[in-house]
């Protein structure tokens, strides 16, 4: 069994062949050597940097892309934080204006007590005799809410409380089938009683022939009856029926009120109808 060689021996060997390296180097007898071994390492050499680089590259892009990443979400973020203050803001800037609205109407109309009630549901529905339509509000009796008490908005009449619950109320739409409203052309102070139609029109019936009525009118309500106060704005004369042979002529009614988006009313609280069969013996 031969013996391998020892620590020793290889020590030697490597400082010897140092040695003659040395000596052949400054004598330039390695020069072929080292051409020939240039020629295969230079061209790895310039791959390898080339690889190199590339992986660099790659990392530093996907640190960009991470935090492009990471920036884009961060804007989203705020995008979407200023869309819902855009919303908020447009809430309240519409909010605003509806109350706007109705302080100037309560400032032209300042003999009536008013309470501001939200339109919390609206009831449309057919029993077998009538189409009805009516809104719930979020004020009742321990409001100082009553029956009968007139609805408005600022545009105008809206209608009359017809239920009352502890916190709730029902408001009949003057557009209801079974609404009815005395009422006076404001031109010419033509009466007669405006109506609910199905389908949200108006039509003002009982209008005496001798009177005249104008395409564009305001109708107003006139107080007869005791059932509305006075000079509330109902809507505008949109056309005129007018036979000889009949008694009366009747005007379609545009109302001045969008029923379809009521959000505020107010309620008129020091007015209740009267009761004129309590004063007949």
């Amino acid at each position: 069994m031969k013996h391998l060689p020892t620590r020793s021996t290889v020590l030697i060997i490597l400082i010897l062949l140092s040695l003659a390296g040395l000596a052949l180097d400054q004598n330039e007898r390695l020069q072929p050597f080292e051409d020939l071994a240039l020629r295969f390492v230079v061209p790895v050499q310039g791959k390898l940097t080339s690889l190199a680089n590339s992986l660099s590259d790659l990392t530093q892009t996907t640190r960009d892309l991470r935090e492009l990443r990471r920036r884009n979400e961060d804007l989203q973020s705020l995008a979407d934080s200023l869309m819902i203050e855009n919303v908020r803001l447009k809430e309240i800037e519409s909010e605003n204006e509806t109350l706007r609205r109705l302080l100037n109407f309560t400032q032209a109309n300042p003999t009536h007590s008013y309470k501001a009630a939200e339109v919390k549901g609206r009831v449309i529905g057919r029993d077998p005799s009538n189409f009805l339509s009516y809104l719930i509000i979020d004020l009742g009796s321990q409001q100082g809410i009553e029956k009968g008490m007139p609805v408005v908005a600022e545009r105008g009449l809206v209608g009359r409380i017809t239920d009352v619950g502890s916190n709730w109320a029902k408001v009949m739409l003057i557009i209801d089938p079974s609404s009815s409203v005395n009422a006076l052309i404001q031109s010419s102070r033509a009466t007669g009683v405006v109506e609910g139609h199905v389908g949200g029109s108006l039509v003002m019936k009982y209008i005496p022939q001798g009177e005249t009525v104008n395409v564009n009118d305001i109708v107003l309500t006139s107080g007869l009856g005791g059932n509305f106060p006075k000079k509330l704005i109902i809507g505008q004369v949109t056309t005129v029926q007018q036979r000889d042979i009949e008694m009366f002529q009747e005007a379609h009614i545009r109302p001045t009120v969008d029923f379809n988006n009521l959000e505020i009313v107010l309620v008129i609280t020091n007015f209740l109808p009267a009761d004129f069969e309590r004063l007949v013996p």
